[in-house]
């Protein structure tokens, strides 16, 4: 392997964090940016508390072709995943750059909505175990951020 794969190798690896918070051992698994992944090594922010396992990704195989977060979540330990969820589901930017955090039945997940004049990190919440998510946040905002900064919903 020559010394420019192996740095593209190491770029392509994920950061794995374990944490924890309240007496939940939560690991987090983040990848870097895609830019730096070579092919084949792109991954999926997880996180795993107690038996649910929740994951976060980004695609741009919708119908609108651009980039899209999408959700999944376990509550028997990975063994079953529900439906998948487009958490973004916008029509004029693109969606990346997944994180994702959780604490027992809450899970957070952040991102970027971009398009060519602008780049806003957002988030949405769920409480229930990934089943509902509450709108998406827009963190750019000064002040108190809630529902009506929402820039759409599930």
């Amino acid at each position: 392997m020559s010394l420019m794969n192996k740095e593209n190798l190491m770029r392509g690896v994920a950061v794995l964090t374990v944490t924890i918070l309240l007496g939940t051992v939560m690991i987090v698994v983040t990848p870097l940016n895609d830019a730096y992944a070579p092919s084949g090594l792109r991954g999926a922010p997880v996180v795993v508390t107690g038996d649910n396992v929740y994951v976060a990704w980004w695609t741009n195989s919708t119908s609108n072709n651009n980039e899209e977060v999408n959700f999944r979540a376990s509550t028997d330990g990975g063994q079953t995943f529900g439906d998948k969820i487009n958490l973004s589901n916008t029509i004029d930017k693109d969606s990346t750059n997944v994180t994702i955090a959780a604490d027992a039945d809450s899970v957070v997940v952040t991102w970027w909505e971009s398009n060519q004049t602008s780049e806003t990190p957002v988030m949405r919440v769920s409480n229930d175990n990934g089943a509902i998510f509450g709108p998406v946040l827009n963190l750019a905002t000064n002040g108190t951020i809630g529902a009506a900064e929402q820039e759409g919903e599930e």
